[in-house]
This record gives C-alpha cells, structure tokens and sequence, in this order.
C-alpha cells in the first residue's frame, strides 16, 4: 500500500496537477513580467475574450396584464430621471455611467464615471 500511495504522489507531482507551494503560479502562465503584487504585467491572453457591452437607459416593473395591453404608441415609465447617468454594463455588471452622444448619426456613450472596484464587489454580493 505505502508503495502505491507514493507512485500515486510521484506521478501526480510528475504531471503538474497544481502548483506547489513554493512554485509561482504565474510561472505556468509564461508571464515573464511580474509587477511587485505577483500579478503578469502583460495581459495578452485575455484581450480576446468577448465581453457583452450594453446601456441601460432605465428599468421598471410591469405585471403581465399591463404588459399585454401595450401597443404602438406606448409609453413606459422609466426608474431613471432625464439628464441621469446612464448605466454601462459589461456581461451585465454595471462597469461604468455615462451620457449620450451621437456620432455621425448613430448612438454613442461618453463615459463620465467609472465604478470603483469597490464597488463593483459590493454589488457581486
């Protein structure tokens, strides 16, 4: 049994199952660059990773009968104010606020805020 137990440690040493303690994880990463907290200077293999990017103008609630009796011409109140920051959201967590522009005729938002990282952990709870 104990020969079993220590083939088993040596191979699971042998194929990298994890990091040991004194090992740097980024080391596996091929980061070469390091900042003073550990973390890889250069972020490369995370720049194409798609993210959803949407503006929210405002939110409300409706009940379904409500729903279902609009039509063409309708008017949904909104929660926010006119002239209120709108809300920038990124996989829909709120990233940043800002106002809109138009751009050679098409939508656009400026940003004027953006959320401290604080605040974006407090609002994952």
């Amino acid at each position: 049994m104990a020969d079993d137990s220590q083939e088993m440690t040596g191979r699971r040493g042998a194929e990298g199952a994890g990091p040991s303690s004194d090992e740097d994880p980024f080391e596996m990463l091929g980061s070469e660059e390091q900042s003073e907290a550990g973390a890889p200077r250069d972020l490369d293999f995370i720049l194409d990773i798609p993210l959803q990017i949407s503006v929210e103008l405002g939110r409300t609630r409706l009940l379904v009968g409500d729903l279902l009796k609009l039509g063409q011409g309708s008017v949904i109140e909104l929660s926010n104010l006119a002239g209120d920051a709108l809300a920038i959201l990124a996989n829909n967590k709120l990233i940043a606020r800002g106002e809109v522009v138009v751009v050679n005729e098409k939508y656009g938002i400026r940003i004027t805020e953006i959320v401290s990282p604080k605040e974006r952990i407090e609002r994952l709870k």
